[in-house]
C-alpha cells in the first residue's frame, strides 16, 4: 500500500498553501492561532474571500458553486486551512443542512437557500436536541401543526451551538403522533427573526457563550419551508448526520493542534529541561499522534466509500474526539501551575493585562473544560458505540 500523496495532490497543496500565504487576513490568522475567542465577522470575512475564489464550500458539486473536489482534495485543502491559522467555517451550513437541501429540496429551495451559505452572509444553525430528547432524538416534542398554507410551531430546543448568530435553523419537528416515534418527524427551515422565536443563552464551564436555547411560541413558517416530504423528517436527519459525524473526525484541526502541542513540549521554562526530554510526556505525545495518524487513514477510507458516509461515521465521530480531548487535557498537564488561572478577558485581541504563563496558557483551561462537550454533541459516544455494535460489527 503506498500511503504517500501523488504528485497532482502535492501540487494541488502547493496552490493551497500559496492562497493561504496571500490571501489569509494576518489578524484572523493571529487570532486563530493563539485560540483567541471568534467572532462571526471573522468567520463571515473568511468565508467571503474563500467564495471569491471559487473554494467557499470544498464538499459541494460544481453544479451548487462548489469545487467539484474529491475526498482527498478537501482532506489536504482542511489540513492546510488549519495549519496556516485559517478559521473554520461553519459546518452548520456547508456540510450539515446544504447536503440536505442539495439532495431532497425543490429546485426553487436550492435555489433560495445555497448561494446565502456559500457566501457566508446566512448563517445557520441545528435544532435537533432538546431536554429530554438528545441521544434518544425520536423523543422529540416540539410540534408543527398544519394550517393551511404555514405550520404552527411550539416547543424548544437545546444546546443550540451560536444560535445567537443565526439567520437561520434547521428543525426537527413532530408533524404525526401515530405510529413509530420516527415516522412522525419533519425537517424544516425557520427564520430567526419570526416572531415568536427567542434564543436565551447558555453559559458553559469556560464561561463562554457558545450555545443556547431556543423557544418557538406559536411560530409561523410558510409551508414551502418543508424539506422533503412531511413526516419523512428522520430519513434526512439521519442523512445529515452522517455527514456531521464525519466533519467531527476534525483531522486537519487536531494535525495543527498537534504541531502546536509539539512546540510546547519543546521549550524550555525557567531554565528547566524541556518536557519533550520527559519520557513519559514523550511517550503518551508519540501515542497520540499514531492514533492521529490512524484517524487520518480511517477518514480517507470512509470518504473514498462511493456508498458515502454510512455507520462507519461513527467510528469517526468516537475516535475523533477522544483525541481531541487527550489533546486539550496533555496540553494542561504541558501548561502545569500556569493553567491554574484562566483570565477571560485575556481571550479578546488586544488584551494588554496581567498574564499567567506563556501565551499558550491563556487559552489552555477554557479549551480543557469546552472539549468535554466533544464526545457527547452530535450524538453521544455511548450512543455511537452501539451504532457501531449493531450497524457494523452486526452484534
Amino acid at each position: 500500500m503506498n500511503l504517500n500523496y501523488t504528485p497532482e495532490k502535492e501540487a494541488f497543496r502547493a496552490e493551497v498553501r500559496q492562497f493561504l500565504q496571500a490571501n489569509l487576513p494576518e489578524d484572523i490568522r493571529l487570532r486563530v492561532e493563539k485560540r483567541l475567542r471568534p467572532d462571526k465577522a471573522m468567520t463571515q470575512r473568511w468565508q467571503k474571500i474563500l467564495s471569491d475564489k471559487g473554494w467557499g464550500a470544498s464538499n459541494w458539486p460544481k453544479e451548487y458553486g462548489g469545487t467539484g473536489w474529491d475526498a482527498i482534495e478537501q482532506l489536504i485543502f482542511e489540513e492546510e486551512c488549519a495549519a496556516a491559522g485559517a478559521p473554520r467555517q461553519l459546518d452548520f451550513g456547508l456540510r450539515m443542512v446544504a447536503p440536505v437541501i442539495m439532495s431532497f429540496a425543490t429546485e426553487e429551495q436550492k435555489q433560495r437557500f445555497l448561494p446565502g451559505i456559500l457566501t457566508g452572509e446566512d448563517w445557520w444553525c441545528q435544532g435537533y436536541s432538546e431536554p429530554g430528547a438528545g441521544s434518544d432524538l425520536a423523543s422529540l416534542r416540539t410540534s408543527a401543526k398544519r394550517d393551511g398554507d404555514k405550520y404552527i410551531v411550539n416547543g424548544q430546543k437545546t444546546w443550540t451551538t451560536l444560535g445567537q448568530h443565526a439567520d437561520w435553523i434547521f428543525c426537527l419537528v413532530r408533524t404525526s403522533t401515530e405510529g413509530k416515534p420516527q415516522q412522525g418527524i419533519s425537517f424544516l427551515l425557520i427564520d430567526m427573526k419570526t416572531p415568536g422565536v427567542t434564543v436565551r443563552p447558555i453559559i458553559m464551564l469556560d464561561g463562554e457563550h457558545e450555545v443556547n436555547e431556543v423557544y418557538f411560541d406559536n411560530v409561523e413558517v410558510p409551508v414551502e419551508n418543508l424539506i422533503g416530504e412531511e413526516n419523512k423528517g428522520w430519513t434526512y436527519a439521519k442523512f445529515l448526520l452522517g455527514h456531521e459525524r464525519t466533519g467531527l473526525a476534525n483531522v486537519g484541526q487536531w494535525k495543527a493542534m498537534m504541531t502546536r502541542l509539539k512546540q510546547v513540549a519543546r521549550e524550555t521554562k525557567d531554565g528547566q529541561q524541556a518536557l519533550i526530554e520527559n519520557t513519559r510526556f514523550r511517550d503518551r505525545l508519540a501515542q497520540l499522534d499514531i492514533e492521529l495518524k490512524a484517524l487520518e487513514l480511517t477518514v480517507l477510507r470512509v470518504l473514498t466509500d462511493e456508498k458515502g458516509p454510512g455507520p462507519q461515521a461513527s467510528i469517526l465521530k468516537v475516535r475523533g474526539t477522544e483525541i481531541g480531548q487527550n489533546m486539550f487535557e496533555l496540553l494542561m498537564e504541558a501548561m502545569g501551575t500556569d493553567a491554574i488561572a484562566h483570565i477571560p478577558d485575556a481571550l479578546e485581541p488586544g488584551y494588554e493585562g496581567a498574564r499567567v504563563g506563556s501565551e499558550h496558557a491563556t487559552p489552555a483551561t477554557g479549551d480543557y473544560f469546552n472539549m468535554r462537550k466533544l464526545s457527547i454533541f452530535g450524538g453521544s459516544n455511548e450512543i455511537q458505540r452501539n451504532i457501531i455494535a449493531q450497524m457494523v460489527l452486526g452484534l
